[in-house]
């Protein structure tokens, strides 16, 4: 694929030097190597990288600055594709990362990145506009719905909207890829949720386990 320039933020030194040989490795430019979130909404600005690979927890507070210097990041530009990697499954910071517009971005632990075709290839699938979740991530947020009804029970166009729903595509890139009304949209999303049983809750994004039921059933 296009040679990406590519800005990487990670506080351990030893794992940032590791992504950015493994990203040359792969052809890739790095423009920028970070530690701390502050540093990443500096560099990404300045730099206008193609990519943006972070961790989630971040100095100064090393909680969830990465997470939150990306979503800043995505709200400046929302065609910025972002890899966020994590030690650990955290659903809330996934669910938030995936929630509102899915294309262009990824949520990797950083143990598949000692697989360096793994980390290649979600690289290459973030920068050409998909979405990437780990196969851990997936299983734990569908974990509590395991009896819900399989996609069966929706209709062929209901069907075609989950399946561009999973493409990353908003509501608006979806009606007009299916030439009807936004409106027309949102309804068959809301029977795709109803039908899949996912009922509003504070702490559940119903977008994102409607595509993680999709990418289960159909993977």
């Amino acid at each position: 694929m296009t040679r990406l320039r590519i800005v990487v933020a990670e506080d351990s030194v030893l794992l940032r030097e590791g992504l950015v040989r493994i990203l040359e490795f792969h052809g890739h430019e790095v423009v920028g190597q970070v530690g701390t979130a502050v540093e990443l909404l500096a560099a990404a600005r300045e730099l206008t990288p193609d990519l943006v690979i972070t961790d989630v927890r971040m100095p100064p507070g090393n909680s969830d600055e990465g997470l939150r210097a990306a979503l800043e990041l995505r709200a400046e530009h929302a065609d910025l594709p972002v890899l966020v990697l994590s030690q650990y499954v955290e659903q809330t910071y996934a669910a938030e990362l995936l929630s509102s517009d899915s294309a262009s971005v990824g949520y990797l632990l950083k143990d598949r990145v000692g697989d360096i075709e793994v980390l290649a290839a979600a690289v290459r699938q973030v920068a050409l506009g998909g979405t990437v979740i780990d196969p851990q991530v997936v299983r734990q947020l569908l974990a509590r719905n395991r009896e819900r009804p399989t996609l069966a029970r929706l209709t062929a166009r209901e069907r075609q909207v989950l399946d561009l729903m999973a493409q990353g595509q908003s509501n608006a890139a979806i009606a007009a890829n299916l030439s009807v009304s936004e409106a027309a949209v949102a309804k068959h999303i809301g029977n795709v949720f109803d039908k899949l049983d996912l009922a509003v809750a504070p702490d559940i994004h119903r977008r994102v386990l409607a595509v993680l039921t999709y990418l289960r059933e159909t993977s």
